[in-house]
């Protein structure tokens, strides 16, 4: 690794991060518009979402020497849509949920999001969680390859809002 992803710190995010962990998802929310995609273009998430979890506590930041550089929801048993999957789970025991993952505009193409995923991964074992669930968009490609790269198994199809989305399973070694 470089010198700038051993300076990385994985935390739990408070309430003076909210505004930077908006404006990153706002980058990101423009980022997937540009790209054509239908993804996080109806109003969600908004700064509603992020203050929401951040008072449940299940938004995590990966950062800098106190810059946040990444943001992503990790909400531990909850998630509805996915009860209802159009396909099968890998494991049927506790996981995590990854959701609302962004990184800032600035530091594009540096690995972030591996490295963050990486991160989540560990602090799910630390907690004795070993299954990571997540989904994304179909017309989401980055995400698509980072979650393939990453080992990722494809377990079918979840819908958000009446639309479907890609879900995704990794199970971890305990």
């Amino acid at each position: 690794m470089n010198s700038f992803s051993e300076n990385l710190t994985f935390r739990k995010a408070v309430k003076s991060d909210a505004e930077t962990i908006w404006e990153i998802l706002q980058q990101a929310i423009l980022r997937r518009k540009k790209d054509g995609s239908q993804q996080w273009q109806n109003g969600y998430p908004n700064s509603e979402t992020v203050h929401s979890d951040i008072e449940k506590n299940q938004n995590y930041v990966l950062e800098s020497g106190h810059r946040v550089l990444a943001t992503a929801a990790l909400i531990f048993n909850d998630e509805p849509a996915y009860e209802k999957i159009k396909g099968k789970w890998l494991t049927d025991s506790d996981f995590y949920v990854v959701h609302r993952v962004a990184v800032s505009d600035e530091f594009l193409g540096r690995g972030l999001i591996q490295i963050f995923f990486k991160k989540m991964e560990a602090f799910a074992q630390q907690n004795k969680v070993f299954s990571i669930k997540v989904d994304t968009n179909f017309d989401n490609p980055a995400m698509l390859r980072i979650l393939e790269k990453l080992g990722y198994m494809y377990c079918g199809e979840v819908e958000f809002s009446g639309s479907p989305r890609k879900a995704f399973e990794k199970v971890l070694t305990g």
